[in-house]
């Protein structure tokens, strides 16, 4: 399949779609890739898109340049930068939890694999976003802060409620409280990061993994997710009969089939997604 570039809107998100894989890429090295209206609205618009293209099976975000996000763009808070002074304190707040959901969200609940390849730092929302992806992969370089402590604020885009999942309460509120920096070892450590790469392997080693979960079984994977995010809040006789359920319905997919009969004839087999 050959790769496409994908039309984003705007300059501060890339896409491009190569052999069932998105990858899209927070845009802004300048600013340490800090989030901009432009690139949360264009995040939003595309990982909408890539949850309903069947040709997409696994989503990577990663960030131009040596950052992977720094979050809110604080030097624009600092210049007076606002939604408008006619808008209403109830209408941000609205409008926050709408992009929150289409992006931090979205990737979390996403009926497929993401991945987030971490070329640097992950700050604030940045460091929300990455939690919310399924799996992580940072260089020796990069490392995650919660950040919101030093800039005075609580905290945004889901990044309490995954950490906590991650780590617990306890460890959510130490580094929550003292905005410590994690370097990529300590995170690997921790269960924060599942890889840690050299900086000129980041790309490598996540396409791979991407490429190894876009040629897998989509419905498992799809059910997989959905069993550890519903693991997260229901009891466990919830979640058992959930399963059951799903991995019956995985049992009539061809997937299983092709599986199943590569198993006898000792080959690897050839997922079709179905």
């Amino acid at each position: 399949m050959t790769a496409r570039d994908i039309e984003t809107g705007t300059n501060d998100l890339l896409a491009n779609v190569d052999g069932g894989v998105a990858t899209l890429t927070l845009n802004r090295p300048q600013a340490r890739n800090a989030m901009s209206a432009e690139m949360v609205g264009g995040l939003a618009a595309k990982l909408a898109q890539f949850e309903q293209d069947p040709k997409v099976k696994c989503i990577v975000l990663t960030g131009a340049g040596k950052g992977f996000c720094a979050g809110g763009d604080v030097k624009g808070m600092a210049a007076g930068g606002s939604a408008g002074s006619d808008v209403t304190l109830d209408e941000v707040i609205h409008r926050q939890r709408v992009h929150q959901r289409a992006t931090a969200g979205k990737l979390f609940k996403m009926p497929k694999p993401t991945i987030a390849a971490l070329p640097g730092a992950a700050a604030g929302a940045g460091f929300s976003l990455a939690l919310a992806c399924d799996l992580r992969i940072m260089t020796t370089d990069a490392f995650l802060t919660t950040a919101f402590a030093r800039v005075g604020f609580s905290g945004d885009y889901g990044g309490t409620y995954f950490l906590t999942q991650l780590l617990g309460p306890a460890k959510a509120r130490e580094l929550y409280y003292l905005s410590e920096r994690l370097s990529a070892e300590q995170c690997l450590s921790m269960g924060l990061t599942n890889w840690v790469v050299e900086p000129d392997e980041l790309m490598n080693k996540t396409n791979g993994i991407a490429r190894q979960l876009a040629a897998g079984p989509t419905a498992a994977y799809r059910y997989m997710k959905e069993n550890i995010n519903r693991a997260l809040v229901s009891g466990v006789g919830e979640c058992m009969d959930i399963e059951a359920t799903h991995h019956i319905h995985c049992g009539f997919t061809e997937d299983h089939k092709e599986a199943a009969q590569a198993f006898v004839e000792k080959r690897e087999p050839v997922f079709k997604g179905k």
